[in-house]
């Protein structure tokens, strides 16, 4: 990945707007920012939140609070806890996410 373009700056991320995106259980809620093609967030997904589809985009994801599991589709499981991340390629592995507990991450994708 190549970024170019982006001049230096600072993100207070208490001012970017948040959405909500629902799952099949709680809810998870953005602040997206995009810099060219590279999309920037703080998700936060609240108490037992699990997503309502498997994602094959590429993410890292660096966990800052609480708990985030993560199945993929062939079965294997890993947890992430504040100060552990995970890197996955566009199309490489399919993947859903489980908070039992919530989570706030921040996703570089």
């Amino acid at each position: 990945m190549e970024m170019s373009d982006i001049a230096f700056g600072t993100t207070d991320w208490s001012t970017v707007t948040r959405t909500a995106h629902p799952g099949d259980v709680g809810m998870a809620y953005w602040r997206t920012l995009q810099f060219g093609d590279i999309r920037v967030r703080m998700v936060d997904y609240t108490p037992g939140y699990l997503a309502d589809h498997w994602c094959a985009k590429g993410h890292i994801v660096l966990c800052l609070e609480g708990e985030l599991h993560t199945e993929l589709k062939n079965g294997r499981q890993f947890v992430l806890r504040p100060g552990m991340s995970y890197q996955v390629a566009d199309n490489a592995e399919a993947h859903r996410s489980f908070a039992p507990v919530g989570a706030k991450l921040f996703v570089v994708d």
